[in-house]
């Protein structure tokens, strides 16, 4: 009998599913949570979220540009409201759910993820003791405290935090400790370098509004300086300040490719991706009609 049969049989019980009774009771102690489907990967968008052409959603609600039901958006569909898990389009996942996942930063977890003895071998060396969980493969390590995810800091490990989902597998034992240096240093040795801006700078016939160059100018740095202080909902934030400086300087055509580069390099340095950019500043554009 396959997990999919065992999950109908419970839900025909009491009219939950085993993984939904599971995200519910993590919800309630403060852990954010979304259903998996097979492959350990999260539900696709919708149609209407398709390509992000809802603005996406950036947070572990449903606030902010995006407001579909479903969960959509991967790790930021996670979440503690229990309307939501129980809500329709999210009971029709968890009957095909095969797993249940959590979003560690909307906690103020990371989670140092094993992959094989060696990394744990390295990780007992270098780590300090903390809550650890058994994996497929080797461990998950819990710490309190938030930071930048990333993959393969180093052979075997990765950092499940902020924009990202790890596999609820169970609470583990020992005790969890503050989120170390010697993790943080994983990934501040080796920061991302920006992708070069490959869109197009807008680009009509509209009036001007600069008055002088200085507006411009202070207008860009003020939208580099609001994405940089984003402490959480950095989605959400890069596309409201897309949103704002092309309502005020795209329809003159003053913006320049270098104006863009720069807003670009300030979102990636928190994190964003090129990809989250630029369907970010398209997303604006359509949004404005530009």
């Amino acid at each position: 009998m396959t997990q999919t049969t065992d999950n109908r049989r419970e839900r025909s019980r009491d009219g939950l599913t085993e993984h939904q009774r599971t995200a519910l009771d993590l919800a309630a102690s403060g852990l954010p949570t979304l259903p998996l489907r097979a492959g350990k990967v999260p539900f696709g968008n919708c149609r209407k979220c398709t390509d992000n052409a809802c603005g996406g959603r950036p947070n572990m609600k449903t606030s902010g540009p995006c407001t579909c039901p479903g969960p959509c958006h991967g790790w930021a569909a996670a979440t503690t409201d229990p309307s939501v898990i129980n809500s329709g389009p999210w009971r029709r996942a968890w009957v095909c759910a095969s797993a249940v996942a959590y979003h560690p930063g909307g906690a103020g977890l990371t989670v140092v993820d094993l992959d094989n003895a060696d990394a744990i071998a390295w990780a007992r060396e270098n780590l300090p003791s903390t809550q650890t969980v058994p994996t497929t493969r080797g461990e998950h390590w819990l710490y309190l405290g938030r930071m930048p995810s990333a993959n393969g800091v180093r052979p075997g490990v990765d950092i499940k935090s902020t924009m990202a989902y790890a596999r609820w597998l169970g609470s583990g034992t020992g005790t969890m400790t503050a989120l170390p240096d010697a993790v943080r240093a994983l990934t501040a040795a080796k920061p991302a370098a920006p992708v070069p801006v490959q869109v197009p700078a807008p680009t009509g016939g509209g009036e001007c509004r600069h008055r002088a160059p200085a507006y411009l100018e202070r207008g860009i740095a003020m939208a580099e300086q609001r994405i940089t202080a984003a402490t959480s909902g950095v989605h959400h934030a890069v596309y409201a300040t897309f949103l704002a400086v092309l309502s005020t300087h795209g329809r003159c055509g003053c913006l320049t490719e270098d104006h863009i580069a720069r807003l670009f390099t300030a979102a990636q340095t928190k994190g964003e991706t090129p990809r989250h950019c630029t369907d970010a500043w398209t997303n604006a554009r359509t949004k404005l009609g530009l």
